[in-house]
């Protein structure tokens, strides 16, 4: 196929895929409270808006929370809260240097397109890398570069993808900076001359990585012992020397722009919990197999268990086939596998929470890599045409199975749509958060608070009447109250606390978000 036409193919899955993107977008209804520290953490002058004097046990507008996720004029051209917020919280900078950039195009109000938008482009760039990378891992396969563009576009919009597309925070960039380093380690093994521009583009790649996600580091890990053993055998020192030098040089950069990684990896509550995690052998087989789920549903849609029975019972055709068993070598197979493999299981085991987030960085590695190894067995035991037309099956199945099985996006929150809009809207009534400081996930919720007119968030007081008539003191509750309490608390017993106080008839449950529960008294 003429390059022309290979452009025009790639062009257009490229505008059907952002076509997507928008629409989920569109339908993004709710932020998690990480994603609220992303905005928080590239706009305002502190790691935590609890941390202002006055923030608890005060009335507030919406426009105080809304400061805390949006740049206001005055801090147009202020990007050192990026770094010095970085330094006091547990992730490198870079990522937040880019959505401050983007940030400041929508000045004084909050937009979640601004992280979107970034993430769009980032999945621009990663689809053509899996293209690219698909090429040398299907090489010498017949029309090689149509199925590279078929696996790279269904890559791109699996549920992890679309994921990490809606999902405000550093793991679009973070699977970008993967393919882009495994990318360049395979133009590296194909190079049989002068390696010092990819050596080049592979260290600032390393720099950039690393000032992404700490997590990119296993990854980087397994390359670097996969090249420098591969050197070792060669016993072609020189080229070895020159790699191991350009990974040390990177990381020395990478630390003298952003020293305080080492406290963050080895000293943080993060990275303690690393360390206990990867002592803790039961714990860490439970953990990968929850994200084996994740993979499962997010990835394959539902769909994995059947490929791999189809993967397992298509090698023992062949074995029966060629009556011994034979492992094809495939060397850039393998080089990717094996830092996907490694960077899975490190992952599930010493992440703190179980979140598609942590692996959606290799999840489109994941689910190319199964495809290849299922297609290349069909191929053993069938024809190609029939083996073509099998594979495209079953990836129009991975396409509609979110339907079937009722899938989304994670962070699209389809289910908090119609409270968010009577919380903005009708409800938009005086509220009070009744806060357990105990249980601190306030960002979880912040975004309805710089919708909603006048709050306040009373943090661990004793609820009595006098309490009470002191929070309502001067408010206009005639046509209701909205209340927030979060975990911890006697919810039934605060209801009717303020039903009597406030002498109101009814209450209704309305919702229960991402960290407390919602009621309307009236």
């Amino acid at each position: 196929m003429k390059d022309k036409k290979i452009v025009l193919i790639i062009f257009i899955m490229l505008v059907i895929q952002t076509l997507i993107f928008i629409l989920l977008g569109v339908n993004k209804s709710y932020i998690h409270m990480d994603e609220a520290y992303s905005l928080g953490l590239a706009s305002y002058d502190k790691t935590e808006i609890q941390d202002n004097e006055d923030f608890y046990n005060t009335w507030h507008s919406g426009k105080y929370y809304e400061d805390y996720l949006t740049v206001e004029d005055d801090e147009k051209y202020s990007y050192s809260q990026v770094y010095v917020n970085q330094k006091n919280d547990v992730h490198p900078p870079f990522y937040y240097l880019l959505l401050r950039f983007a940030m400041g195009f929508n000045l004084n109000n909050f937009s979640m397109w601004s992280g979107i938008i970034i993430n769009i482009i980032i999945y621009f760039f990663i689809t053509i890398f899996m293209y690219l990378i698909l090429q040398r891992l299907m090489k010498g396969e017949e029309h090689v570069k149509l199925k590279s563009i078929l696996l790279s576009f269904i890559s791109s919009i699996t549920m992890a993808s679309l994921t990490n597309v809606l999902y405000i925070r550093m793991y679009a960039l973070a699977t970008l900076n993967i393919l882009i380093i495994t990318y360049l380690h395979l133009k590296l093994l194909e190079s049989k001359t002068n390696n010092c521009k990819i050596l080049l583009l592979m260290g600032i790649a390393a720099v950039l990585g690393s000032l992404t996600h700490y997590y990119y580091l296993f990854y980087l890990a397994m390359l670097f012992m996969i090249f420098v053993i591969k050197y070792i055998k060669e016993k072609d020192y020189k080229k070895l020397a020159q790699y191991v030098c350009t990974m040390i040089l990177a990381g020395i950069i990478s630390l003298i722009i952003f020293p305080y990684s080492i406290q963050h990896m080895l000293f943080s509550n993060r990275g303690q919990g690393i360390i206990s995690n990867l002592t803790n052998i039961s714990k860490s087989i439970n953990q990968i197999l929850e994200y084996v789920e994740k993979i499962n549903r997010f990835t394959f849609n539902n769909l994995l268990s059947p490929i791999i029975a189809a993967i397992i019972l298509l090698y023992l055709c062949y074995i029966i086939k060629l009556k011994k068993v034979r492992i094809e070598k495939n060397e850039v197979a393998r080089l990717i596998a094996i830092p996907t493999l490694f960077y899975f299981i490190v992952v599930s085991i010493v992440s703190p929470y179980i979140e598609l987030r942590y692996v959606a960085s290799v999840s489109g590695l994941i689910f190319v890599l199964v495809m290849y190894y299922l297609y290349k067995l069909l191929k053993k035991v069938c024809k190609e045409k029939i083996s073509n037309i099998i594979l495209c099956v079953l990836l129009v199945i991975i396409l509609i199975a979110p339907f079937v099985f009722k899938i989304e996006p994670e962070v699209m929150y389809s289910d908090k749509k119609e409270i968010v809009q009577m919380l903005e809207n009708e409800l938009n009534l005086p509220t009070i958060y009744c806060f357990n400081s105990r249980n601190n996930r306030f960002l979880d919720d912040i975004l309805l608070f710089a919708k909603i007119r006048e709050s306040y968030v009373a943090k661990d007081i004793e609820y009595t009447e006098n309490s009470i008539l002191k929070i309502l003191e001067g408010k206009d509750i005639s046509k209701g109250i909205v209340i927030f309490i979060n975990e911890g608390q006697d919810n039934n017993s605060i209801i009717k606390l303020f039903k009597t106080t406030a002498k109101k008839e009814n209450s209704i449950y309305l919702k229960r978000l991402n960290a407390c529960d919602v009621y309307l008294i009236k």
